[in-house]
């Protein structure tokens, strides 16, 4: 070849490689029902989330990662997808984006039949993103595909790279109900293996062929991962699920299948992200924990004050409170607008109402004396007087009348009349009665007006579809309806109620769409009656911590806001302010709480954590030792009880406080002797209360606390369990006061002995006063009987001499 040849070649690919646009392909349906009843007459990619649609949010994510064609693969409601699409600020000139909706045929079921249709209609030209149409992300997935790429040069059989996302296991947007074991190649990030896990009934073991062990030195078998959803998938994947129809689900049969065939030999690569936001709404559960984080701004850029995908424009106020900028809201002077609330235009909140932790969309009502919490509200709903609504999703136009109770967990759909006076019970879902859906039927007419007019005939085939398989649904419960739950619902409700789920016996269900697993999915529900013990995915250590963490953290965090014993009982105007701000405060440690797993859980640097802290506190305008408190639980809850103690047990403590200890000063104040108030505090109400002498020490060792700071504490009648409350902790509070005389007899030993020995030093020489002589013998264990402290005095006075001995001769 000559060299103008060559050079023509080399010109020829730079030129293809620069002209190569980055394709993805979003499934727009969701295969499943978790949503119902609130998508029945819409698809869930249209739900508002943070007040704009969920397709938009993903539009903006691939946007973010510099995807430039998208093809939106749509089976349901398909004219609406359509009309939406065509309504977006994306489909405008110089939007950067081009978007093409591809509806499938009705027989398409699963995520698996999707994908073979992408590959009859032939759209997809080179490597390409496939995410769902619930997404939410600022991952830079260019990144990704980069290193995919590169990946093919060498391996040409890898077809998909998965981005995950490693996280600790109380991470709120970690599913319970729906996670996964991924065994890695540490070397390569090659996926040998994946195994699907639910949440109920528990899974104790995972299975690993053993071929995988045994042709892999070094693998990484990992729990931890939160599965983003994400994919960047070669030219021949449609294929391969064309060529297997057993292929449905995309992680539990095709990833599952690829890695378990002898005949494909292909390979299937994991992304593991460093840093950015990844979650895909898949039920409830997580639509209110990834409003969460958009609202705690988790997802920046991508926040309510800046690049708002629904285009919306509000003003970040202290606290995460997000209201319109077009002066169009209403607030009363009485009301209360609690940390992490969005509120949209034009919405009015009167006296004495509160809302805390809660999104509501534009035309919003909350009545005088109404309690709104950890709840939704799309477009145009109404909420009475005197009402209580927590730990729900309300559809558009819903009317909840005077005096009524919405309990955790209840999915009204839109235009839903509900009250006066009514009581829904938890987990209750509402729609309207079928003669009552004029309305809908308009906007499926004024849907089909907006879409191209070369489709109008197969767009009225897909409403006729999609009007039948509703009127069946819709049909079937109505038939089934109780009369007196009916009557309880108020005598102008227009609302039918959807069964709760069951299951018949003889019918074969999908384990991850059993209801037991389904609650572990669902907004409200913590699951607390269903035994989710994993002793296969956590320690003992880890197991042991957990539950003393749960009792500690109820008197430290406060009351779990998700909790399902968590309510707001209807009460009198006088006492709604001080619950709102116990309410506050609440969600605040539980921010502060989660914010510390995430620090521990992916290593973040001191500083950084404390930054985070410093926000959330500010934010919040709440006590300093509020944060302290929960540094402080987050540190000492972790330490492992070593077997035995001794050595071990000083060094695991000395471990924890010198990669930790330091958080406890860089949070806004130093105060030590409140330092070890609240270790005490802590350690008496917990299990930890042997440990209090050597931890104690150990933050001395560490300069967090000195010797005058621990005879200020050991002054305070308190730390003797004066006036203490339960009386029942006054016992552990005085054995820790006890370990603490201890060590203030040492440093009062410590001082006469280098007294004596300045006295006797013909030298003149002394020690430098600055050096601390270190507390370094094992402490009395602070959970002993009295009588084995007298004697661990009388031993201690020994070794103390012995030790003193031992410092001066060195």
């Amino acid at each position: 070849m000559s060299p103008n040849t060559a050079s023509s070649t080399g010109k020829d690919k730079l030129i293809a490689d620069e002209e190569e646009v980055l394709q993805a392909v979003i499934l727009a349906d969701s295969f499943n029902k978790r949503f119902k009843p609130l998508t029945t007459h819409k698809p869930r990619c249209l739900l508002p989330i943070c007040n704009a649609p969920l397709l938009d949010w993903t539009f903006e994510s691939l946007a973010l990662a510099g995807v430039q064609e998208i093809f939106v693969i749509c089976r349901s409601h398909a004219e609406l997808v359509k009309a939406a699409i065509k309504n977006s600020k994306w489909s405008k000139p110089g939007a950067g984006l081009k978007i093409v909706p591809i509806v499938t045929a009705k027989e398409t079921f699963t995520p698996g039949d999707a994908m073979r249709d992408i590959y009859t209609h032939g759209i997809i030209t080179s490597d390409f993103v496939l995410v769902t149409g619930d997404l939410v992300s600022n991952i830079r997935i260019g990144d990704v595909v980069r290193e995919h790429k590169e990946r093919r040069k060498t391996d040409k059989d890898a077809i998909m790279t998965m981005v995950v996302k490693q996280s600790g296991v109380n991470h709120r947007t970690r599913s319970k109900g729906d996670s996964a074991v991924f065994v890695i190649d540490p070397e390569t990030s090659k996926c040998l293996h994946y195994e699907a896990v639910t949440g109920y009934p528990p899974k104790k073991y995972a299975s690993i062929p053993r071929e995988i062990l045994n042709e892999h030195p070094e693998v990484e078998i990992r729990n931890d991962l939160i599965d983003c959803s994400i994919d960047i998938c070669s030219v021949e994947v449609p294929s391969l699920f064309q060529d297997n129809f057993d292929y449905g689900d995309v992680r539990r049969d095709f990833v599952h299948g690829v890695l378990t065939s002898d005949l494909l030999m292909k390979s299937i690569y994991c992304y593991i992200a460093k840093e950015g936001y990844a979650a895909r709404v898949r039920d409830t559960r997580s639509y209110d924990s990834i409003s969460k984080d958009i609202l705690s701004r988790w997802t920046f850029p991508l926040v309510p004050d800046d690049n708002h995908p629904g285009g919306h424009s509000y003003e970040h106020l202290r606290g995460n409170k997000y209201i319109a900028k077009d002066n169009s809201v209403i607030l009363s002077r009485t009301c209360k607008i609690g940390n992490n609330t969005l509120i949209g235009s034009k919405s009015q909140i009167a006296d004495n109402a509160q809302v805390t932790a809660s999104v509501l969309g534009q035309r919003c009502i909350v009545g005088a004396g109404s309690i709104v919490r950890n709840s939704y509200l799309f477009d145009g709903a109404v909420i009475g007087p005197n009402c209580v609504v927590e730990h729900s999703i309300i559809g558009s136009g819903v009317q909840i009348k005077e005096r009524t109770r919405v309990e955790r967990g209840c999915l009204i759909a839109d235009g839903v009349v509900v009250g006066p006076q009514a009581n829904l019970a938890p987990f209750s879902r509402l729609s309207k009665r079928r003669e009552d859906s004029d309305e809908e039927d308009e906007e499926f007419e004024d849907a089909e007006e907006n879409c191209e007019a070369e489709d109008d005939d197969d767009d009225e085939g897909e409403d006729a579809d999609d009007e039948d398989e509703v009127d069946s649904e819709l049909e079937d419960v109505e038939a089934n309806q109780d009369p007196e739950a009916l009557a309880k619902l108020g005598p102008g409700t227009n609302a039918i109620i959807w069964p709760l789920p069951a299951v018949d016996e003889d019918e074969d269900i999908d384990e991850l769409e059993h209801p037991d697993n389904q609650r572990l999915m669902r907004i409200g529900d913590d699951a607390s009656d269903l035994v989710l013990s994993d002793p296969g995915s956590v320690t003992s250590s880890e197991s042991e911590s957990e539950s003393e963490s749960d009792d500690d953290d109820e008197r430290f965090y406060g009351s779990n806001p998700a909790s399902s014993t968590t309510s707001l009982p209807l009460s009198t105007p006088s006492n709604l302010v001080a619950q709102a701000d116990s309410a506050l405060i609440s969600e605040f440690q539980q921010e502060v709480k989660q914010s510390l797993d995430r620090a521990f859980a992916e290593c973040h640097s001191v500083d950084n954590a404390a930054v985070e802290l410093k926000t959330l506190r500010m934010a919040s305008n709440v006590s300093l030792r509020l944060v302290r408190e929960a540094v402080i639980a987050a540190i000492v809850s972790r330490i492992k009880i070593m077997v035995g103690g001794g050595i071990p047990q000083r060094q695991e403590i000395a471990s924890m406080i010198t990669r930790w200890g330091g958080l406890i000063d860089k949070i806004g104040g130093v105060d030590p002797v409140e330092t070890i108030d609240i270790l005490q505090e802590y350690c008496a109400s917990s299990d930890r209360l042997p440990l209090f002498g050597q931890i104690l020490a150990a933050l001395y060792q560490d300069d967090i606390v000195d010797e005058d700071d621990i005879r200020a504490w050991h002054g305070n009648p308190k730390s003797q369990g004066q006036n203490v409350k339960p009386t029942s902790l006054q016992d552990s509070y005085n054995k820790c006061w006890v370990t603490g005389a201890h060590m203030i007899k040492q440093f009062d030993e410590q001082d006469s002995d280098e007294e004596s020995e300045e006295e006797s030093d013909d030298d003149g020489e002394s020690r430098d006063p600055a050096v601390k002589n270190p507390v370094t013998k094992e402490l009395p264990s602070a959970g002993a009987n009295s009588s084995e402290e007298d004697e661990g005095e009388e031993s201690s006075d020994e070794e103390d001499e012995g030790d003193t001995d031992e410092d001066d001769s060195e």
